[in-house]
């Protein structure tokens, strides 16, 4: 059995669903949900879905019987992964689960990124644990920007402070094939990891093709890291969330959302999803 942290999440119903695109049975697939509510959807296409909840640590084991893989999506509280991070490996080593893969950051190790900290403190605690472990270290999601193309329209311009720095950002969907298809591989993943980054561009040339395919001219405007921080904030986003955007813009002038590994594409088997594709998706 595989089981999923976070299924009901974006990223997570992406994977059940490459999982069973793969041939995975759904009663094979186990979604953990912290409101099995909200994974009623996937109930009904067979999935078994069990109370999961990083806060309640009394949930995880019963949610972990049986599992043989485990994959552990990261939590979306920052400042809390940590945390909970490790009520879910310590459910997991009770269980008896085969294996982890974790959603890490980009180059965690060594990265600049101000929210790779807990990401390190997790892949600490996996290495601590001895339950065998494979890293899924994500880069950006193109979506996080694609996901602000109708405020990008209105305004005529994207901010940022990233500058001219590479952000070798993929698609979800990427991300979710690239972990279906460790989950599911006939090789043994113990202590592998993988940078998974698609085809880097800059903001400039993210601004260049929504202007190109959009008909609307749309301009790159760098701003320094504070007034960035400060115009997320009357964007509407907490302090904390603009800060840790502005903080990572920051962070891609030294390389933190840059990689050549090609460990993306050798696990989908194919390049991964273009900017303009993404851009194209997200238009429609």
């Amino acid at each position: 059995m595989i089981a999923i942290t976070g299924s009901t999440g974006h990223l997570g119903r992406l994977v059940i669903a490459k999982l069973i695109d793969r041939g995975v049975p759904a009663a094979d697939i186990v979604a953990l949900a912290r409101d099995t509510d909200k994974a009623s959807d996937l109930a009904d296409q067979g999935v078994v879905v069990r109370e999961g909840n990083y806060d309640k640590p009394e949930t995880l084991g019963p949610a972990l019987d049986g599992v043989d893989t485990l994959l552990l999506i990261s939590s979306s509280e920052v400042g809390q992964r940590a945390r909970q991070h490790r009520a879910v490996i310590g459910a997991a080593k009770a269980a008896g689960v085969g294996l982890i893969a974790y959603t890490s950051v980009l180059h965690a190790d060594t990265s600049e990124l101000g929210l790779a900290e807990e990401h390190r403190q997790t892949e600490a605690a996996l290495a601590e644990s001895g339950v065998p472990t494979v890293l899924l270290r994500n880069g950006w999601y193109t979506e996080n920007y694609t996901g602000s193309i109708a405020p990008a329209l209105e305004h005529g311009v994207v901010l940022g402070s990233a500058g001219d720095a590479q952000i070798a950002a993929a698609t979800r969907e990427d991300f979710a094939e690239a972990a279906a298809a460790v989950l599911t591989s006939d090789e043994d993943q113990t202590g592998q990891t993988y940078e998974l980054a698609g085809e880097p561009f800059t903001m400039s040339e993210y601004a260049a093709e929504l202007s190109r395919q959009s008909g609307t001219s749309v301009t790159y405007q760098n701003l320094p890291e504070d007034d960035y921080q400060n115009a997320l904030v009357g964007a509407g986003l907490p302090e904390p969330v603009a800060a840790m955007l502005a903080q990572s813009d920051v962070a891609a002038r030294g390389g933190a959302l840059d990689d050549d590994s090609g460990d993306l594409e050798r696990l989908l088997g194919r390049p991964p999803t273009p900017l303009a594709d993404a851009i194209r998706n997200a238009l429609s």
